[in-house]
């Protein structure tokens, strides 16, 4: 079942540090986590969390407080509106303190796996999480779960934040890759050799250009950043990026990248677009959307979400060649949202693949952060094309937006990093190998056996 989650939820940043994400999975067995609900953000209200989290599956609650405790509940049943009691043996409450110098410093409380989900909040019998609406806590140390108080949260029974997460199993590695990838340094080498020596086969354009477009942080400027990474040698971040509620790219951008790394020529272009959001005049509408691959929008256009390009725009072009056309669409998702893409945001892509087939656009789809969804692509980036994981949530790309398995491309951007890394190079490089290949579909219609390519 899809959640009804808005796609701000792409942008919304999990709390959690690196090493309490770490902890926390060490609970459960190659576990992915998805952000449901963020209170800080949607607010301690128990209507707008039982949106978010109900019929999810497994989720656990994570609260934080000033003292400095992270703690929390697991459950590996459905969130309801229920006042029934629930049983589940799998459920248990957690605690660790980033203040104590400790060696393991996380806690784990089993007990009584009696609970309910009633109107004052989450009960877990020992901790009521969003208590009355209110960011408290009701902790009953000697309820279903017996803990030292002190131990589970410091006494401190007012939140800072509080986070539900999805918590999907992972599946462990496939037996053999379901795509053959090479890693070694050779294959890099062999990459951006294809790269440079491409070109359209129609000798009035120099240049494909590619039209990036999905939710709002899926990642999409990134993407151009990482690429551009690659053939300086170094992280760069040319393209604004970052976490907001709305799009952070407001206006239509063309990307060139210099060549580097050896490569002495560049034959794409990457253009970003401001990010699919799920309100009506927000977000890049559908005509924008059309009059870009047509080609009418130019470089540094200033999207106007409540009214799309009008044709005395001094950056509407009325007359754009082939050159000034965009000739593959790139989707790009996240790949821990995809099962969190809503109902909406779903529908707009359909109209906008809708409106790039009836130009005969090739189109593919980009599942970025496949080591933030699968830590075991996060312990091995070379276990990609291994992990159950990543290959579900491929199938579930493909089957949602309509689109071949074979458009379906996971890749990792840079977005920490100081360096660049082969393995990422590699897997980068393979995305736009991808990208130029659909890209030459493209052209093959316009291809005229007398005219010779330059």
């Amino acid at each position: 079942m899809r959640s009804g989650t808005s796609p701000i939820m792409s942008a919304i940043t999990s709390s959690l540090t690196e090493w309490q994400k770490k902890k926390l999975c060490s609970l459960f067995s190659h576990a992915s986590f998805s952000l449901l609900f963020k209170a800080s953000v949607h607010g301690y209200h128990l209507t707008t969390f039982h949106q978010k989290c109900n019929i999810q599956g497994p989720t656990v609650i994570v609260a934080y407080n000033k003292s400095g405790y992270v703690f929390g509940a697991f459950t590996s049943k459905n969130f309801g509106q229920t006042s029934q009691n629930i049983v589940d043996d799998k459920a248990f409450l957690f605690s660790f303190n980033d203040k104590e110098m400790k060696e393991d410093p996380l806690r784990v409380f089993s007990g009584n796996p009696q609970f309910a989900f009633t109107d004052n909040g989450p009960n877990f019998g020992s901790l009521v999480f969003l208590y009355n609406n209110t960011t408290t806590v009701r902790s009953i140390p000697a309820g279903a779960y017996r803990f030292d108080p002190q131990k589970m949260h410091g006494n401190d029974l007012y939140l800072t934040e509080c986070e539900v997460y999805r918590v999907e199993e992972c599946g462990g590695l496939m037996e053999k890759p379901w795509r053959n990838v090479q890693w070694n340094p050779e294959i890099r080498k062999a990459l951006l050799s294809f790269i440079s020596g491409w070109k359209p086969s129609v000798s009035s354009v120099k240049q494909a250009r590619v039209l990036l477009v999905g939710p709002v942080g899926a990642g999409k400027s990134s993407f151009f950043n990482s690429i551009n990474s690659v053939f300086k040698g170094y992280v760069s971040g040319q393209a604004n990026t970052g976490t907001a509620g709305t799009s952070l790219t407001t206006q239509f951008r063309t990307y060139y990248i210099r060549p580097g790394s050896g490569v002495s020529h560049v034959p794409f272009a990457l253009c970003d677009s401001m990010g699919l959001e799920e309100g009506l005049n927000s977000g890049l509408d559908v005509e924008d959307f059309y009059s870009i691959l047509k080609g009418h929008i130019q470089d540094k256009y200033q999207f106007n979400p409540s009214m799309p390009i009008q044709e005395d725009s001094p950056h509407y072009c009325k007359s754009p060649g082939l050159k000034d056309k965009i000739h593959c669409v790139v989707f790009v998702i996240d790949t821990s949202k995809v099962k969190l893409l809503s109902d909406k945001i779903i529908e707009k892509f359909v109209v906008f693949r809708r409106r790039a087939n009836q130009l005969c656009i090739p189109q593919l789809v980009l599942l970025t952060k496949v080591d933030e969804a699968c830590p075991i692509v996060a312990e091995d980036l070379k276990n990609v094309y291994q992990s159950h994981y990543i290959n579900k949530m491929v199938q579930e790309v493909s089957a949602q937006l309509g689109v071949s398995l074979s458009a379906v491309i996971p890749v990792k951007n840079y977005y920490q990093e100081l360096e660049i890394d082969p393995q990422t190079d590699i897997l980068l490089l393979n995305a736009v190998v991808q990208i130029l290949r659909a890209t030459g579909g493209f052209f093959d219609d316009f291809y005229n056996p007398e005219e010779k390519s330059e």
